[in-house]
């Protein structure tokens, strides 16, 4: 029984990647609003209630990987180190993925992930449906800074400036190699508006946002706001 729940998950997980990747297809070729929803399960060979039951909408075709970073910063809250205030945590969370290129901070030069950016900062139905995906990655790390006795409404707004301050730091990276300048050359101007950035935000939410109780390793910052 668990093994033929284990391959209907798995074709649910290919056919989920194969419509995602047919529309994304479609759309960096003829244009968002130029493909409709039947023309993708028409290319993907699946009826358009099957392809509903997949992807609420049109724009969750494209966007649905940003479900899989949702609950990023508040992981990354979670498991911060004794010591350490959730500005620190996440700007050295952001400096890391900057150093390794990740898409998600908006400094990766490789074509496919430029085309996919420009689709969804170039059209306003896939931004309107991208604030719905930003709102729920509030929301959960606005939760996993209550969870640690934060007032409710210090740990939204908290929340709110931390995940802000993560995206504009990407568009900008965005634009800046959208422009025609590389990844390395980005990267030095990239990492100083990171630590400008938190840095901001440290000087008022740490006083407020709380330090990770427990003993500071030795060698590592003990305070939130230090941009090392």
């Amino acid at each position: 029984m668990d093994n033929t729940t284990g391959l209907r998950e798995n074709k649910k997980l290919r056919t989920r990647r194969r419509l995602a990747a047919t529309a994304l297809e479609l759309f960096l070729e003829h244009g968002f609003d130029s493909v409709s929803v039947a023309d993708v399960a028409a290319a993907a060979e699946v009826s358009k209630p099957t392809l509903f039951r997949y992807f609420p909408t049109k724009e969750d075709l494209v966007l649905d990987q940003f479900a899989d970073h949702q609950d990023e910063a508040a992981r990354i809250v979670r498991e911060r180190p004794a010591g350490q205030g959730p500005v620190a945590a996440i700007r050295e969370h952001f400096l890391a993925a900057l150093d390794r290129r990740d898409p998600i901070t908006g400094l990766c030069d490789h074509p496919a992930v430029l085309a996919f950016e420009r689709l969804v900062f170039s059209t306003a139905s896939l931004e309107s449906r991208l604030a719905r995906y930003t709102a729920r990655e509030v929301e959960l790390l606005a939760a996993a800074l209550e969870a640690e006795s934060t007032p409710s409404l210090t740990a939204r707004l908290g929340a709110l400036h931390l995940v802000t301050v993560r995206q504009e730091l990407g568009r900008e990276n965005w634009r800046r190699i959208d422009a025609g300048r590389s990844a390395d050359e980005v990267h030095p101007g990239a990492v100083a508006d990171a630590n400008a950035a938190f840095g901001m935000l440290a000087g008022g939410l740490d006083r407020v946002l709380p330090i990770r109780p427990g003993v500071t390793p030795a060698g590592s910052a003990g305070s939130a706001g230090s941009t090392g």
